[in-house]
């Protein structure tokens, strides 16, 4: 009496049958699931089937004999339901987990492989909601609604079966609300889509928001913004509860409207069917099993007519995933892998723009730095310090020019190769929650070894504190290493770096977070991890690169000088200006420290 192919068109329909591929390399459980489904949906109407015998046998007939076989049957009728029932519900779980698993390893692996535009155009918070919210509402449309279709749907058919093989004149008048039923859900399956839409893209935003309080939660404290926090919250969870209960309104009106329609058409059947019955044209039996028969299609109904709202949630949910999965990867145009690399870096030409960006990052840059040369960029934010080092790593790509190593296009080089060169080690550490061993014998490094483990570790400067742990080297850091200084986690970064042993280092402004004394402690760790690499330093504090083979300063995306630290002092206004206020910043730090 409805149908549910209607409300899956177009786009929807695309998505829906990809979505079902997911399912199928698990066929074997599906189809176990599908056959108790299917035998499930047929014993309801067998109840309805056997009530003609019985009451006629014991009404009409007075056959004891049939009362009792049809009462042993209908023991054997409810055991196949519940062995069914059990089948069913197991495999399809086990299908529905299954495919939610692959959803999200699938996510998880296109994260990694996204170019750094992705993340500078999507929130992290977004990136989370697809991969936990979005990726368990697919299981609506995967698993569960095709259960209800199926089981449903047979059990439809079978009832229809018993009810036109008694009276088929009877059962065709009912047949007229069929079409009204499919009218009903059609008209409420775009805005069930839209909305579903909606109530995802405000569950990423909720994520994004709280992710992004957590992470700053100690300057929302200090800032006392706490009541701006809660109010951006309060705003957005309120959004989300309106277009939850927008939703909740377009799903539940579609079943009471359809049934309503469905108990017309089987409300003149019932009249027609009791006229029949009073004039003797229709037995006890016949009419019993008619009644009951027509008294089952409501449930199996309304069921039918409610999946379309998790049909459209399900599709909603599979098309945002399918929308992370479907984005381009970072382009690896590359064929050349290098062994390793002498540590010749070339700049030729480079223009770069960011996304969005109105004025360029860089503009016509070149730069040659020498195999084991310790080259510092240094100028105003902005100018395009960091840039340089992204271009030569191929996060980003620039617009003009190109960017080589021992004399080969970067672009040329497989990205695992040429980023086993390069090692990094930047003003914002990241370590990652495990023990200080896993964090500096990262990924692939400890393969290493135990005695390269150590030996990095004491080239970093970081034995004595990390033997004053309490599980020593096996201790945990923490989320964010929120239980180490920025001096511990700095030696750490030092000591992977170390670990890696590349022949490029970049270091980004790597000790301008840390006090004075903490610098000057690390920047002898640097000094001896740049010890033999062509090392990139991009340098705030100027002191920390005064004994650079060659200092650049960069201003507006642009090299206005390059030289020795001595040589720009006489040369170069910008680069002057900025030594002389910083030493003058750092002599008045140092009276007021002597003034305490």
């Amino acid at each position: 009496m409805s149908s549910t192919a209607g409300p899956v068109q177009g786009e929807g329909r695309r998505v829906y049958a990809r979505l079902l591929r997911h399912v199928m390399p698990h066929w074997r459980r599906f189809a176990l699931g599908l056959a108790a489904m299917v035998v499930l949906g047929a014993t309801e109407p067998a109840l309805a089937a056997i009530l003609k015998p019985t009451f006629d046998g014991s009404f009409v007939d007075k056959d004891v004999g049939t009362v009792a076989l049809m009462a042993m049957l209908l023991v054997v009728l409810f055991g196949v339901r519940g062995l069914c029932t059990y089948a069913s519900a197991l495999a399809m779980a086990s299908v529905s987990s299954q495919v939610v698993m692959d959803l999200r390893r699938q996510m998880f692996a296109k994260l990694m492989e996204l170019p750094n535009e992705a993340f500078d155009a999507t929130s992290s918070g977004a990136l989370v909601s697809k991969i936990t919210y979005d990726a368990s509402q697919v299981t609506e449309a995967a698993t569960q609604v095709i259960t209800v279709l199926v089981r449903d749907t047979v059990l439809v058919a079978g009832l229809l079966g018993v009810m036109l093989y008694h009276n088929w004149k009877l059962t065709l008048i009912g047949l007229v609300a069929a079409p009204l039923v499919v009218l009903v859900v059609k008209h409420f399956t775009h805005r069930l889509r839209r909305v579903s839409f909606e109530l995802q893209r405000l569950m990423g935003l909720a994520t994004h928001v709280v992710q992004e309080t957590l992470e700053g939660q100690k300057v929302v404290r200090s800032f006392g913004a706490q009541d701006h926090v809660r109010g951006r919250f309060a705003s957005t969870a309120n959004r989300l509860r309106q277009f939850e209960v927008k939703f909740a309104s377009a799903a539940s009106i579609i079943s009471p409207i359809a049934q309503l329609v469905t108990a017309c058409g089987l409300a003149v059947m019932l009249y027609m069917a009791a006229r029949e019955s009073a004039a003797d044209a229709m037995t006890v039996g016949t009419f019993a099993s008619f009644f009951a028969a027509m008294g089952l299609l409501f449930a199996p109904l309304k069921r039918l007519t409610s999946v379309n709202a998790r049909l459209q949630r399900g599709i909603a949910a599979a098309t945002s995933v399918f929308a992370l999965v479907d984005q381009p990867s970072e382009p690896d145009t590359g064929t050349r892998t290098l062994g390793r690399a002498r540590g010749e870096v070339r700049f030729e030409g480079v223009s770069f723009r960011y996304p969005g960006a109105r004025e360029p990052a860089l503009r016509g840059v070149d730069l040659a730095i020498d195999p084991g040369e310790r080259l510092a960029l240094v100028g105003p934010s902005g100018s395009g310090k960091t840039t340089l080092a992204h271009l030569l790593s191929r996060f980003y790509h620039p617009q003009h020019g190109r960017v080589l190593v021992d004399g080969i296009d970067v672009s040329a080089i497989t990205l695992r190769s040429l980023r086993e060169q390069i090692a990094l080690v930047s003003q914002e550490v990241v370590l990652f929650e495990g023990s200080v061993r896993e964090n500096i014998a990262y990924g692939p490094l400890a393969e290493r070894g135990e005695e390269a483990l150590w030996r990095a570790v004491d080239a970093g400067s970081a034995r004595e504190f990390i033997e004053r742990l309490p599980q020593g080297i096996d201790t945990q850091v923490g989320e964010n290493a929120v239980r180490l200084s920025g001096g511990q986690r700095q030696r750490l970064a030092i000591a992977r770096a170390f670990l890696k042993d590349a022949p490029i280092l970049i270091l980004d402004e790597a000790t301008s977070s840390l006090d004075n004394r903490s610098e000057r402690a690390i920047q002898q760790a640097l000094r001896e991890l740049s010890r033999g690499r062509t090392t990139l330093v991009i340098a705030h504090r100027l002191s920390s690169i005064e004994d650079a083979d060659r200092i650049v300063v960069m201003e507006h995306g642009r090299i206005l000088d390059s030289g020795t630290h001595a040589e720009l002092l006489e040369r170069s206004t910008l680069y002057a200006s900025l030594y002389r206020f910083q030493s003058g910043r750092a002599a008045d730090d140092s009276a007021s420290a002597q003034a305490r």
